[in-house]
């Protein structure tokens, strides 16, 4: 039995600048970090040469090309498993529409565990560019590259884009720091999750038309860097402010008016800035709040569940490898 580990992530600033369309011309900047909610993938062998799949659904099949989950599919074809094997696959958070990087964080955790369970351990760069082959090229999912990265390389990084050709550039941040910063982020839930391929189909069919929204926002991820790694930390919610009102022009379905009455709520009541995690729509949002207005912040937003959430300094990761002898 193998078990892999793979963080969540949150965007602090430059989402929608990592998608091929405008990284390959203008090139992107995302700033990210992972944070320790998490996905986690089972392997066990099985006696027999049937394929069982377990998450919200229970498959049981004899082919690879029978299974219906496409990122498991796409994931043994990659790693060359093709039976006599189990999948279950568990989630700290909801699977689909939270905004925090879940299908990608599945895909690379798959790619992770059945690496090793064929005898081969792979470098993070790896499972992050396979992963977005199987998510981007041949499951067509309309999509950016930040988060199969960040997944897969863990703590707090930037995240550089040259269409396919991405670069991860590890903040150099004092743990006493990471605390810091992270102490005053805060994500709520916003009771909804929503698919996010309808509003990132929007997003990126029109790139062409948002470009200087876009520009503005790689540029608010420049300026996110810089005051992390200068320890102007208040100023990163007044970025995330700036990078929210950017993100509300690249699709009609970004936010809504219970989105916005609860931002303004937020905002009333000691939150610097903030923007909903992922694509929008629903899932997470996520404020920026220094720590003496958070019991009013707190209080004002009870309706909603808090997430407490600290950063992840690793990506994923094999926690549990139990091997025997081969039975077969």
């Amino acid at each position: 039995m193998i078990i892999s580990q793979t963080p969540l992530r949150i965007s602090l600033a430059g989402g929608g600048t990592d998608f091929d369309d405008y990284s390959e011309t203008r090139g992107g900047l995302v700033i990210s970090t992972a944070i320790d909610k998490y996905v986690y993938v089972i392997v066990k062998e099985r006696y027999d040469d049937l394929i069982y799949i377990s998450y919200m659904q229970k498959e049981i099949v004899r082919h690879v090309d029978e299974i219906q989950h496409e990122l498991v599919r796409e994931a043994m074809k990659k790693t060359g498993v093709d039976g006599g094997i189990e999948i279950s696959m568990l989630a700290d958070i909801p699977s689909e529409g939270s905004g925090l990087g879940s299908s990608s964080s599945l895909t690379v955790g798959l790619l992770n565990v059945l690496y090793m369970y064929s005898g081969r351990q792979v470098p993070a760069e790896q499972l992050a560019r396979e992963a977005c082959e199987i998510e981007i090229d041949i499951c067509k999912k309309p999509i950016g590259r930040q988060d199969q990265y960040i997944a897969a390389f863990g703590g707090i990084c930037e995240i550089v884009l040259e269409g396919r050709d991405v670069t991860v550039n590890r903040l150099q941040i004092a743990e006493g720091e990471k605390r810091r910063v992270g102490s005053n982020l805060l994500l709520f839930y916003t009771n909804t999750t929503r698919k996010s391929a309808t509003i990132l189909t929007e997003q990126r069919s029109r790139i062409a038309s948002t470009l200087d929204y876009l520009d503005m926002i790689k540029d608010l991820a420049v300026k996110t860097r810089e005051s992390i790694l200068n320890r102007d930390y208040e100023q990163i919610g007044r970025w995330l402010d700036e990078n929210w009102q950017m993100k509300k022009k690249l699709s009609s379905n970004v936010s809504n008016e219970e989105i916005d009455t609860m931002y303004d709520i937020a905002r009333a009541h000691g939150a610097l800035g903030g923007k909903i995690a992922g694509a929008g729509g629903g899932g997470f949002l996520l404020c920026y709040c220094p720590r003496h207005r958070q019991d009013e912040l707190r209080e004002a937003m009870s309706q909603y569940r808090e997430m407490p959430f600290l950063f992840e300094p690793d990506g994923s990761k094999i926690i549990f490898n139990y091997r025997r002898y081969s039975w077969k």
